[in-house]
């Protein structure tokens, strides 16, 4: 009994630390907020988060102060309390933003892809909650912008800059290095042997469906860039001997599990079946992938689960859901760190997309029926969900942790009547360039990371207006003629698309001044 009392009382310490923890935070976030607007909007939002967390620490308190007679009576029997005290999980717990509660150490940290949408806010992120960190990059993504012709909305400088502009408003440093993780293998060997990293994130891979879709020629390189990276990533920290202390965190995709109604919630990874014959099995979910990219991701997930089974690596592997908005506490704490801002039909994502449009006064464009139900989270969360998972690996010899990175899950057009609501534009319904069900129910498990620590930021009209700011500071680097869909599944898609005209979307004078205002 004694071993459950100071377990709980334990449990409830934790809390209340991330009670400080979380507060610091938002205070830090709203500090350094460049908009006044944006901090009014945000400080609503977390006035009522803290109404929630001053109901949790009444209840914390009230069950401390309720155990303390129990644990009294528990201590008078110490060599039975001792007895009792066993370590039951090779999970480490850990305080949001703050040092362990085990006592472990900061790590240093190498994030494959740090120059992207993703890696470069979760880079800042890490340096900024005392990680050392590395990034690794080829700067692919900026070379396809010039292919497609289209810059990222927001101005972003170049990696030197970036590590310079960070190291001069934190004096914290990160490492930049130029390498193609799917090609420079003996250097990426070379590397790890050099920085004998704690963790590997991997973010090092062509990251939109619409692209991957696009030509025979982003098909194939989709597989060969993604899927040779995955697998020189694992050779590579075999080839370093660092397979005993070297952890893989993987950003996968919810597109793994497909996007069919299932009947059911999705659970995270592993899914309970009953094989013929009556025998019951927990086995890695059946993949429904509904692009090359998707496909990749599937593919990434049996390599995972190979090297995991064959040399005991030590993988965590997250299933990310649509990711929105742009800028966080850290990249807004310089106009050199800025995040990057995709908006056209390739790159950008649904919500950022609706945003944008309806910020420069141009109609939404929902595919089809816009019936999609797809899951969603801040960019913000997506760098917290990163240290989460750094900071609880999986033992060796564990099979592969998989979580679910999402916050909510929301129909297109739901979200799409939100933005029409709130920036007065019309929504306009387009042919689906997707092959994909017009409508689809979509129920997902995100308890892991919940259970973690984890807050997540959900789909706030108050938090679009980070993203709808940030479009009209930087309006004028918008081009409309990439705004509709340039990339279809296949020749009936494209035949069902051909209408579409770029050259007919413009945008309205008179909405942009009602923005504006």
């Amino acid at each position: 009994h004694t071993s459950f009392w100071c377990t709980s009382l334990g449990f409830g310490a934790w809390l209340l630390v991330r009670q400080g923890t979380s507060f610091i935070d938002h205070q830090s976030f709203l500090s350094t907020a460049s908009s006044s607007d944006y901090q009014r909007r945000l400080r609503t939002t977390i006035t009522r988060r803290r109404r929630r967390r001053k109901m949790r620490l009444i209840i914390i308190v009230t069950t401390c102060l309720a155990l303390l007679p129990s644990l009294a009576t528990g201590f008078s029997s110490p060599g039975k309390f001792l007895a009792n005290t066993k370590t039951t999980t090779n999970t480490a717990l850990f305080a949001e933003g703050g040092e362990a509660t085990n006592g472990a150490t900061k790590k240093k940290v190498m994030v494959l892809g740090g120059d992207g949408f993703c890696g470069w806010p979760t880079s800042l992120y890490l340096s900024d909650q005392g990680h050392d960190v590395i990034v690794v990059d080829n700067l692919s993504r900026r070379n396809i912008d010039t292919e497609l012709g289209c810059d990222s909305l927001t101005p972003i400088s170049s990696m030197e800059t970036r590590v310079e502009a960070w190291k001069e408003v934190t004096g914290k440093d990160i490492t930049f290095v130029n390498l193609d993780v799917a090609k420079d293998f003996d250097a990426l060997v070379t590397l790890l042997k050099e920085e004998k990293p704690d963790t590997v994130v991997h973010f090092a891979e062509q990251r939109a469906a619409p692209y991957s879709m696009k030509t025979s020629k982003t098909k194939r390189y989709t597989i060969d860039n993604n899927v040779s990276g995955a697998n020189n990533l694992c050779c590579a920290i075999l080839d370093a001997d660092l397979s005993e202390t070297c952890h893989i965190v993987h950003l996968g995709t919810m597109g793994v599990y497909g996007y069919g109604t299932s009947g059911g919630e999705i659970p995270e990874g592993y899914i309970d079946v009953t094989l013929p014959g009556g025998r019951e099995a927990n086995i890695l979910h059946p993949a429904y992938p509904g692009s090359i990219y998707h496909a990749t991701k599937c593919l990434d997930a049996l390599l995972w689960q190979f090297y995991q089974k064959n040399d005991q690596l030590r993988i965590t592997d997250l299933h990310q859901g649509i990711v929105w908005g742009t800028n966080t506490p850290q990249t807004i704490k310089d106009e050199r760190l800025v995040n990057r801002f995709d908006y056209d039909g390739d790159y950008g994502t649904v919500l950022n997309r609706f945003l944008m449009q309806g910020a420069m006064g141009v109609p939404l464009t929902v595919y089809g029926t816009g019936g999609q139900t797809r899951a969603f989270i801040h960019v913000t969360d997506t760098a917290r969900c990163i240290e989460i998972a750094i900071n609880n690996p999986p033992a060796k010899g564990e099979r592969v942790e998989i979580f679910n990175q999402v916050a909510e899950t929301r129909r297109v057009r739901d979200i799409a009547q939100l933005v029409a609501e709130m920036t007065g534009v019309d929504v306009n319904f387009i042919p689906n360039p997707r092959q994909e069900a017009a409508e689809n129910e979509l129920d997902v498990a995100n308890r892991k990371f919940c259970n973690l620590g984890l807050d997540p930021i959900t789909l706030d009209t108050g938090l679009f207006s980070e993203v709808t700011e940030i479009v009209k500071k930087y309006k004028s680097r918008c081009n409309p003629k990439k705004i509709l869909p340039a990339s279809f599944w296949n020749k009936k898609r494209a035949e069902e698309c051909a209408e579409l005209d770029p050259d007919s979307i413009k945008i309205d004078v008179d909405v942009k001044e009602k923005v504006d205002a």
